[in-house]
C-alpha cells in the first residue's frame, strides 16, 4: 500500500488518481498514523513555503513515524516538489529544519538579471538522468512540469539523480537509497509523470 501523505498540502487528489489511471489502487490518501504504519512504500506531496509545510507536517505529529519507515525500516519514499525540498536539512525560504534524510539544502534561484529568466522556474522541461535507477529511465529524453523558486543543493554528487537547466543545471531529482525526489510534478507531466509514478509503484 502507498501513503499518500496528507498534512494540509500538495496535490493530493491529483497524485491519487494519476495512480489510478496507471492501475495502482492501492494508493490511500492518508494522515492516519495506523494506515502509514501498515504502508510499504510512503509519498510526500507538497506545495507552498518551506516552513509552512514543516509547521503542518510537524503538527500531525507524524514525523517520528515517518523517520522509523524511512530510516528504519527503509521503505521507499518520494518527496514531490515541496516534498523534496523537505528532505533536505533546511532551506533559504525559512528558519525550520526540514526531515534530513536528504544531505543536503534548499536554496534560491538568483539568475543572472543578464539573462532575464523569470523566477519562479514554470513550465515544461528536459531533464537529464545522471545515472541508472529504479525510478527516472535513463536512456529517454523526457520531459516534466515544474513550478518553483527553490532547489535543492547535495552535499554529496552521489545523491543527484537529474538535473535541469535553468541559470545553468540545477539537481532536480535525488536519491539516497530507498529515498527519492522529484522537484517536478509527475501528476501533471502526463505520460511521462505516469512513468514515474509507475516505476515507484514497483520500487
Amino acid at each position: 500500500m502507498i501513503a499518500i501523505i496528507d498534512y494540509g498540502l500538495g496535490n493530493l487528489a491529483s497524485v491519487q488518481n494519476m495512480f489510478r489511471k496507471i492501475g495502482v489502487r492501492d494508493a490511500i490518501i492518508t494522515s492516519d498514523a495506523g494506515q502509514i504504519a501498515m504502508a510499504d512504500k510512503i509519498l510526500l506531496p507538497g506545495v507552498g513555503a518551506f516552513d509552512a509545510g514543516m509547521s503542518k507536517l510537524e503538527a500531525t505529529s507524524l514525523i517520528p513515524l515517518l523517520n522509523k519507515k524511512a530510516l528504519q525500516e527503509k521503505v521507499p519514499v518520494l518527496g514531490i516538489c515541496l516534498g523534496m525540498q523537505m528532505l533536505t536539512r533546511k532551506s533559504e525560504e525559512g528558519l525550520k529544519p526540514g526531515l534530513g534524510w536528504i544531505d543536503g539544502e534548499t536554496v534560491k534561484f538568483t539568475p543572472d538579471p543578464k539573462l532575464k529568466l523569470k523566477v519562479p522556474h514554470m513550465g515544461w522541461d528536459y531533464i537529464t538522468v545522471s545515472r541508472t535507477n529504479p525510478l527516472l529511465d535513463s536512456d529517454k529524453k523526457q520531459r516534466f512540469y515544474f513550478v518553483h523558486s527553490y532547489y535543492v543543493k547535495c552535499d554529496d554528487a552521489s545523491q543527484v539523480l537529474a538535473t535541469c537547466d535553468f541559470d545553468g543545471p540545477f539537481v532536480c531529482a535525488v536519491n539516497k537509497g530507498n529515498i527519492f525526489g522529484t522537484q517536478f510534478h509527475p501528476e501533471k507531466s502526463l505520460r511521462f509523470g505516469m512513468q514515474v509514478l509507475e516505476n515507484f509503484s514497483k520500487i
